[in-house]
């Protein structure tokens, strides 16, 4: 499909700790522009559960002895499919498609914005953004979070690591692993990494708050941030 941005929206920008409603009335405004230029323009919205799956699956964690990897996956797809109901009802004008659960068959894109959120355990919704671009024909995900950069490691606790313009597929694969864990605060995780590198597809990786950067980003243009190929 021609003129599709697939946008990994990471729920560290969407509600973080409480709803951001200004960042999201200011990503409407941005993103309803966008397609009103060219008719033929659609994107499709991936969501990510944010402070509410984080806080949910710390305090499952807290209250069970032996909590498993799948009931805190569980609980995070749950924060992702509230966060994504409320991106739908923010874009109802535009997306006629009930939030996508399964991405390999659900919706029929009949409105210009689709919705999606998590889907099963094993991965995030970083995955369900490779697979919707796989079946929508689209060459890049577009990774949006909080962080503006990829860097060489982890910044927090190695004050040597560097950011990235460019890597490979396999120089990403060594940074984040093989093995999906549940909260796993990669830009990209490891599921949808081995999937994206298969497809050949481009994910270029940015801070989802900056829209003039965002903009940049959507015209092809050089922006500020990490593209991984």
């Amino acid at each position: 499909m021609e003129n599709i941005q697939i946008l990994d929206l990471g729920g560290s920008i969407v509600a973080p700790d409480q709803v951001d409603t200004e960042f999201i009335k200011e990503f409407k405004t941005f993103l309803v522009n966008w397609l009103d230029e060219d008719e033929s323009r659609k994107a499709i919205l991936i969501i990510g559960g944010g402070g509410a799956a984080r806080k949910y699956q710390t305090a499952y964690r807290d209250i069970d002895n032996n909590p498993t990897d799948e009931e805190q996956d569980w609980i995070g797809i749950a924060a992702t499919r509230l966060n994504g109901q409320l991106l739908k009802g923010v874009f109802k004008d535009y997306c006629f498609d009930d939030v996508i659960i399964n991405p390999e068959t659900e919706g029929s894109f009949k409105g210009r914005v689709m919705v999606a959120a998590g889907w099963k355990p094993g991965f995030s919704t970083d995955y369900d953004s490779v697979v919707l671009a796989k079946r929508f024909g689209a060459k890049t995900v577009l990774s949006l979070s909080n962080i503006a950069k990829i860097y060489t490691d982890d910044p927090k606790t190695n004050p040597n690591a560097e950011p990235v313009d460019n890597m490979t597929w396999d120089e990403y694969k060594k940074l984040c692993g093989n093995e999906w864990t549940p909260g796993k605060n990669i830009p990209f995780d490891p599921v949808a990494t081995k999937l994206a590198a298969e497809l050949g597809l481009t994910v270029k990786a940015a801070a989802g708050k900056d829209l003039y950067n965002l903009k940049k980003i959507f015209d092809g243009k050089d922006f500020f941030g990490t593209t991984i190929s």
